[in-house]
This record gives structure tokens, C-alpha cells and sequence, in this order.
């Protein structure tokens, strides 16, 4: 697999009910600085996504944050990124973000984290990129839907195997085993979806 140099993150504007959703957050930002990956975000300051690009950003890491322009005052818009870039729309935001990385990483998060996360598997499932998706289940909070997944499976609406689209993981220190299993990592030309 070709070195991951940019990862995208996925995850909560809130810092959710367990001390160990923001104790993840910025153990990522670490794992990033540390790698000298460069961890692609929604470009707020808020929640765990603050969390962990403060986390990266401390240690010298390479932040880039994407944010819509109406965005800007509701997820408050982090100050002292490596890179900041406003855009137009959610979509231009998730379209955008996916091109900027070489794999995804989904920890706790609410509706909007949850979209992103199926938006991403759903191109893999439909062959548009064959990055590396890692769903990170810190203290079981995915299982609900993880067994959603196997449900739709068990019922005839998800193929078998859609599951397999991404590798689950419950702790920041099993990244690397995950992406040397996730997928090639290699980049792929995204069909003009919007």
C-alpha cells in the first residue's frame, strides 16, 4: 500500500458523554503529528474535531481544515490551521475533503458524522475510490450501527459483505494494522457526482 500522507477524519462537533471520545480525539491528532500525516477535517474548533486538530497542531502536525462559509459561525471556525479552506456547500465540503485524502477515519459523532461515513462506503461499495475507511468503535458507540449494517445484510438490502467495505477498530493504537488491511490507499478520480 502506498504511504497514507493526508487522512480524513469524521467525527463530533459535540464531545459526546464519555471522557474517552475526546481522549481518542486527541490521541489521533497525535497519531497524525507523529507521522507527519496531514489530518483533513471539517475546519471547526468545537467538539472532537477541535480536539483533534489542536492535538495535531501542537505537536507541529499538518492541519487542513474544509468548512462551508454558513458553517462558519455555527461550528466556529478554527483559528491557526495549517490551511484553511471556506467553500460554498456541504457537498463542495465532502467532495473536496475526499479528494484532499488517502483514507478516512470515523470516530463518535452525531448526524453529520454518520452521513459522511455513509457517503464514503457507499462510493466504495460502488467502486468510485477503493480508500481505506477505518470506523474506530471507541467504547462500543458504533455497535448500534454495526448491527444495523449486519441487519441490512441479513434482509437482502446490503450486500454481503458490505461490512468488509471498512475496517472497525477500537482504539487509536490499531490504525496501522487496520489501514495495512482497509485497502490499496492508492488515489482514485472521483466521476462527477454533484
Amino acid at each position: 500500500m502506498p504511504p497514507i500522507r493526508s487522512l480524513c477524519l469524521y467525527c463530533g462537533s459535540r464531545e459526546g458523554d464519555d471522557p474517552a471520545f475526546a481522549e481518542a480525539a486527541a490521541a489521533f491528532g497525535h497519531y497524525c503529528a507523529s507521522r507527519q500525516i496531514r489530518l483533513v477535517y471539517g475546519g471547526g474548533g468545537i467538539g472532537l474535531m477541535g480536539i483533534a486538530a489542536r492535538a495535531a497542531l501542537a505537536e507541529g502536525g499538518p492541519v487542513l481544515g474544509i468548512i462551508p462559509y454558513h458553517l462558519d459561525r455555527v461550528e466556529v471556525t478554527m483559528q491557526g490551521l495549517t490551511e484553511l479552506i471556506v467553500v460554498s456547500s456541504m457537498h463542495e465540503r465532502k467532495h473536496r475533503m475526499f479528494l484532499e485524502s488517502d483514507g478516512f477515519v470515523i470516530l463518535p459523532g452525531g448526524i453529520g458524522t454518520l452521513d459522511e461515513f455513509i457517503e464514503i462506503v457507499t462510493w466504495a461499495q460502488l467502486e468510485l475510490h477503493d480508500k481505506p475507511i477505518v470506523l474506530v468503535d471507541i467504547e462500543g458507540y458504533w455497535e448500534p450501527l454495526l448491527a444495523l449494517i449486519r441487519h441490512a445484510e441479513a434482509r437482502n438490502f446490503a450486500a454481503p459483505g458490505t461490512g468488509r467495505l471498512f475496517a472497525t477498530v477500537r482504539t487509536i493504537d490499531e490504525l496501522d494494522a487496520a489501514f495495512a488491511i482497509a485497502g490499496s490507499g492508492e488515489k482514485a478520480d472521483l466521476p462527477q457526482l454533484f
